[in-house]
């Protein structure tokens, strides 16, 4: 049943144990880098229940679907990628679900081996894990960059894959903020030249967001006369 800490595989009922610290930390790694990485028209979700047949009923630890309804039931679409998060001693019965997941329609299930850092993905033709590259990319139309393995199954902290994605997505806020810091570097530029803007130019400057317009601006702020010949129409002279 949802939500009472045990899931089925093969017909056997398997209690889902609480995560000491390494499974744990990576299991917060890898929901942040799902987020992250999701491409549009998807969605990524944690330990979601998946029913793939009459004997299996479980959750991996990270999974990535449509997001757009089933049509006929109006519920949720199979998800596309699943991930497991694993002791290299768990492998076995990871391999049990990552094979009923993939008969069920899973396009690629992968595991993240944490006591020997490295990742796997399942091999519907040998019915095994395949041992991935260390420096290699989980390349999907599901994620919207490519995902370095080593990102996924390394220790360190998920920040700088998290913001490559966000970057790639043109987040808003990172938008916001690069926009920003560009208008602060003309303006610090402007006054290194001796053509510090009045208060009323600089707000006009830091209150622009236009992207071809902050670009036109660094293209000219190096040779530019005057502020208001930057700013050209924006203020009167």
């Amino acid at each position: 049943m949802p939500e009472s800490g045990y899931e089925i595989v093969a017909g056997e009922v398997v209690r889902v144990s609480p995560a000491l610290e390494p499974h744990g930390s990576r299991h917060s790694k890898l929901s942040a880098l799902l987020e992250a990485y999701v491409a549009d028209g998807y969605l990524a979700a944690s330990d979601m229940l998946t029913r793939t047949s009459e004997r299996d009923d479980f959750a991996p630890d990270g999974s990535i679907y449509p997001a757009d309804r089933d049509p006929a039931t109006g519920g949720r679409r199979l998800e596309e990628l699943a991930f497991e998060v694993v002791a290299t001693e768990s492998l076995a019965h990871a391999g049990r679900k990552a094979a009923s997941l993939v008969a069920r329609g899973v396009r690629r299930v992968f595991a993240i081996d944490v006591d020997r850092a490295r990742g796997l993905e399942w091999d519907p033709r040998t019915s095994a894990w395949e041992i991935l590259a260390n420096d290699g990319v989980i390349e999907d139309s599901a994620l919207v960059l490519p995902l370095a393995v080593h990102d996924l199954v390394a220790a360190a902290s998920a920040d700088d894959a998290v913001a490559r994605a966000l970057l790639a997505k043109r987040n808003p806020v990172l938008v916001a903020a690069m926009s920003l810091a560009k208008v602060e570097a003309i303006i610090a530029v402007l006054v290194a030249r001796g053509l510090a803007p009045s208060d009323t130019q600089r707000t006009a400057l830091l209150a622009t967001t236009d992207e071809m317009t902050i670009e036109r601006w660094l293209a000219a702020v190096a040779t530019v006369q005057s502020v208001a010949d930057l700013l050209g129409s924006m203020l009167p002279r």
